[in-house]
């Protein structure tokens, strides 16, 4: 079987891909090729470099707010508006030549993705591809970390750099081109938690969320259309958590440790069927006509699910569906929180307005 595993990027939250090595490890699964977002590239990129699980997980443990974010005083002061970034670039560098060694991609000799976006043109680029095998691992995977705002862009090679997310948070399409399958571990764009008084707590926080919303709305458009070969879906338990939670990093390996277990259980089921995201569940939907304002979201987004009846309120066509992780990110949308949404695990039922049943 050729596997192609994508990292997700998540800020600290993507610790939990080390509990997805674990796992991997010991169910001696070794993917044809790695594809990794930010932290995703990081982690993927410090394994096949060399950097044991055991030391990766130490340094997620020791890793301190102070170790990576520095504010740019200097810089904010001199060039003020014309600055890059509210934060030096150079911890993140260092964090990054302590795990991941110097070399080319086609130095390397690994079959791995680093997920960017060329600042300069607005395109996506995805080093480790035919082509993109001349630059600098290291430098990609700076530039795929390099949040806009928090760091400096990244050059690589000819290239301007910033992080991949921008575009494809968890890049499974550039790493499913002839694989059999794809496990894919999204720890960034998943659910979003409610977040109250978010206009109270500063740039940096309003930025995160706003960016946060950006790659949400976009991975799940990108999974809806999703045509590539079967993708088994894992989200860790980690989506109630911010990007930058120090402290956190046992808790998120042990997020990513199940959450893997559990997806590659899935996988035969995935090859069985030859398409589409897994796993699948069977799902309930209703509508609370008292809250239900009639406004017309969820059809328009969902037309093959919902529907506006006689009454001007909206409905589901069929309450009873087979959903995956990928569906149903439409409902957030409502307005009143008016759409139920109940899943069946088994014998047990587990309902959520906000679809973290789902999606987790």
């Amino acid at each position: 079987m050729k596997l192609a595993v994508v990292l997700g990027g998540g800020g600290l939250k993507g610790f939990a891909h080390i509990g997805v090595l674990r796992a991997l490890e010991e169910r001696g699964i070794r993917p044809s090729i790695w594809a990794g977002t930010s932290i995703g590239a990081l982690i993927a990129a410090a394994y096949l470099g060399g950097t044991p699980l055991d030391e990766l997980e130490q340094r997620a443990d020791d890793l301190r707010q102070g170790d990576l974010f520095r504010i740019d005083h200097i810089g904010m002061v001199t060039r003020r508006m014309r600055n890059t970034s509210l934060y030096l670039g150079e911890p993140l560098r260092k964090l990054i030549e302590a795990i991941v060694p110097e070399g080319t991609f086609e130095a390397w000799g690994v079959p791995l993705l680093v997920n960017t976006v060329n600042l300069e043109q607005g395109e996506q680029v995805v080093f480790g591809l035919p082509g993109l095998r001349d630059a600098s691992v290291r430098d990609a995977v700076y530039a795929s970390c390099a949040l806009p705002g928090f760091f400096p862009p990244g050059p690589v090679g000819d290239f301007t750099c910033v992080d991949g997310g921008v575009m494809d948070n968890v890049p499974a399409r550039a790493a499913s081109y002839g694989m059999d399958a794809v496990l894919a571990v999204d720890v960034g764009s998943s659910s979003i938690a409610i977040q109250r008084r978010i206009y109270k707590k500063g740039f940096a926080a309003i930025y995160q969320r706003s960016a946060q919303a950006m790659m949400h709305s976009l991975q799940h458009a990108q999974l809806s259309l999703w045509d590539g070969p079967p993708m088994v879906l894992a989200r860790p338990r980690v989506w109630h958590f911010s990007w930058f939670a120090f402290g956190r990093a046992p808790q998120f390996r042990e997020a990513g440790y199940e959450a893997a277990l559990q997806a590659i259980d899935v996988l035969p089921d995935a090859l069985a069927a030859g398409a589409g995201v897994w796993p699948k569940r069977q799902v309930e939907l209703a509508v609370d006509e008292g809250k239900c304002t009639g406004c017309t979201i969820c059809a328009a987004a969902a037309p093959q699910v919902m529907r506006m009846n006689a009454r001007g309120k909206a409905e589901p066509r069929l309450p009873v569906q087979l959903w995956s992780r990928a569906d149903g990110w439409w409902v957030h949308q409502c307005p009143t929180d008016a759409i139920d949404v109940t899943v069946f695990e088994g014998s047990e039922r587990r309902q959520s307005r906000q679809l973290e049943a789902v999606e987790e």
